[in-house]
């Protein structure tokens, strides 16, 4: 009961980053959330799935992956402590997600009921702005320095790109994990952070 105190506590800290939320909203949104911990490679969402929540990570790492028509895994995001994971897509749309959510960690989330986080969205205007400064941030401004990195940016500095996204994560995740989100090899990866790690580049 005392993690999942802290991790609703990490919850309510975690959206008053973007806007805080009174004291009666706060009460609506945690009823239509649920703790839960998962272990090591449990998946989350599952690809071909009809997702209902996504989620919000209070400790763990998790990846978002898809695998092409030749087997092939490719990681689009990760998301550790403090983010919320989803197949945002699949949830509006209401249809199966095209990407699994997997634990690279033993973890613990809350998971966020979609409708029911959609009819409170639209019934509170603090959960509104909450939604507004968290879509500019987190998907606006992410989307446009995402697509300038895949259109002008080469593999070195799209290592650095992601050492400064994810400052906590290069120890955390395995090289090959890194190397697919980049979409090189894990030989590439080996020789970029050797060349940068010369030049005293990856900080």
């Amino acid at each position: 009961m005392e993690g999942k105190a802290r991790a609703f506590a990490a919850l309510r800290q975690a959206l008053a980053g973007y806007y805080p939320l009174g004291d009666d909203t706060w009460a609506a949104f945690r009823a239509i959330c649920r703790y839960r911990e998962l272990a090591r490679h449990e998946v989350l969402y599952r690809a071909g799935e009809l997702p209902d929540s996504f989620a919000f990570v209070h400790a763990g790492l998790f990846r978002v992956y898809v695998v092409d028509d030749k087997g092939n895994e490719y990681n689009k995001n990760f998301f550790d402590e403090g983010r919320f994971p989803g197949a945002m897509t699949a949830l509006l749309k209401n249809e199966p997600s095209r990407f699994t959510i997997e634990a690279l960690e033993d973890a613990a989330i809350i998971e966020i009921h979609f409708q029911k986080y959609r009819r409170l969205l639209l019934a509170r205007d603090d959960l509104k702005l909450f939604q507004i400064h968290y879509l500019e941030q987190n998907w606006l401004l992410a989307k446009d320095a995402r697509e300038v990195e895949l259109v002008q940016e080469g593999a070195t500095q799209r290592y650095l790109r992601f050492l400064r996204e994810y400052p906590s994560l290069a120890n955390r995740l395995p090289q090959y994990h890194i190397a697919s989100h980049l979409g090189i090899t894990p030989t590439q990866l080996s020789r970029i952070r050797k060349k940068c790690g010369s030049l005293n580049l990856c900080k």
